[in-house]
């Protein structure tokens, strides 16, 4: 059984103002290609197919056209909402698309319900869990635990339970989570509920495959549970990440060894992150490799120069960011946006926000933001 695992597509996104569109269309036509040449069973998409909960028209047209191409080549595709995703909308149809050989797996309620695949070795139940939102799911779950191990663990305990009915049936696993010992990019959003939002890897024990979403790059947490990553970069922080797709083969008996090879997406432009003194960025030949990738500069100059984007974009016309950071005592408190936001969650950069304008917040406005917070988050998974 062969399948390919894929993730985080996130059409409709842009780069920086960018419009990634372009690129996205060539990385299903990449994906469709693949399918053919390897002749793949099946197509795992572990959610966040598009970047937000109400996708642009043209974002809707390209996943209608990847999945109506990948359904011409006779595969399967199992699909799951991720937490960008409005489960709804994405899952609308589903009942009817199955018949296609297109799988939607949005509806928290049928975790246990898996899409069974047959082949020469017996069949594959193949258990496909969206994102899991604690507090919308977890009385349909009949859990009494709040956050993302609990609900993904009662989730995970009717899928074993399923299984243990289905004797010499090889299992996977979609699921989009945040799992412990990942490494995370900056391009994620924060999904963390009362400040916890990782589940341990061995939520997933006792499943030949699970194919992870959420994480844009590829890593293997434990023998066979993977995330596949995002097929292109989101953010300069995935300036040195391999993209690709993960083709994965079952071994032929549950409990064997998957084999895993990443094929690598086209790459639509390099990205590369450079610090350095505004006239030596525009004249060293040390730069010229870079003049064609996205670039994120930062000046170190002590003195900001004048019209600076205009006069680098002169040699380096794909910058999208500059930002200043002098040298000397200045440069913590002037150094980057992105680096200064890295590894804090929407809860903290509000607070430091009111910290910023008028001191501190209080308890009462603390649970004020993360009550906000809260509630955007649950609306767009309830769509």
């Amino acid at each position: 059984m062969r399948l390919l695992h894929t993730s985080d597509w996130h059409l409709g996104r842009s780069f920086h103002r960018e419009d990634l569109l372009a690129a996205q269309a060539r990385f299903i036509d990449f994906l469709v290609e693949v399918v053919r040449a390897e002749r793949v069973d099946a197509v795992l998409v572990s959610g966040d197919v598009y970047d937000r909960a109400l996708p642009s028209v043209d974002a809707v047209m390209l996943c209608d056209e990847a999945l109506r191409r990948l359904a011409g080549t006779g595969t399967r595709v199992i699909l799951i909402s991720g937490n960008h995703d409005s489960a709804r909308r994405l899952g609308f149809g589903a009942d009817l698309i199955d018949v296609a050989g297109i799988h939607l797996r949005t509806n928290p309620a049928g975790c246990a319900q898996p899409v069974l695949l047959d082949s020469a070795e017996g069949p594959v139940a193949v258990y496909a869990l969206p994102y899991l939102e604690p507090d919308v799911v977890r009385a349909e779950l009949g859990c009494d635990g709040r956050g993302h191990e609990a609900v993904l663990g009662a989730a995970m305990h009717r899928v074993r339970d399923d299984l243990r009915r289905r004797p010499g049936a090889r299992s996977v696993v979609l699921a989009h989570a945040f799992v412990s010992g990942a490494e995370a990019s900056d391009s994620e959003r924060d999904i963390s509920v009362g400040g916890v939002g990782c589940v341990p890897v061995g939520t997933f024990a006792g499943v030949d495959y699970t194919a992870l979403g959420h994480l844009h790059g590829a890593q293997q947490l434990a023998d066979g549970v993977r995330y596949s990553g995002s097929p292109l970069a989101y953010s300069f922080s995935e300036e040195h990440h391999r993209k690709g797709v993960l083709l994965v083969d079952l071994a032929g008996q549950p409990g064997g060894a998957a084999r895993v090879e990443m094929l690598q997406t086209p790459v639509a432009r390099p990205l590369a992150r450079v610090s350095g003194r505004f006239e030596d960025l525009l004249t060293s030949p040390v730069w010229e490799p870079l003049t064609q990738h996205y670039l994120q500069v930062t000046l170190t100059d002590a003195v900001r120069p004048r019209e600076p984007m205009e006069r680098l974009r002169a040699r380096f016309p794909h910058i999208l960011v500059l930002t200043f950071a002098p040298s000397g005592a200045d440069r913590d408190r002037l150094g980057s946006y992105a680096a200064r936001l890295r590894g804090r969650s929407d809860r903290q950069v509000a607070s430091d926000f009111v910290e910023h304008v008028r001191g501190p917040a209080d308890d009462s406005e603390l649970r004020l933001l993360g009550a906000a917070f809260e509630s955007v988050r649950r609306h767009e998974v309830g769509g």
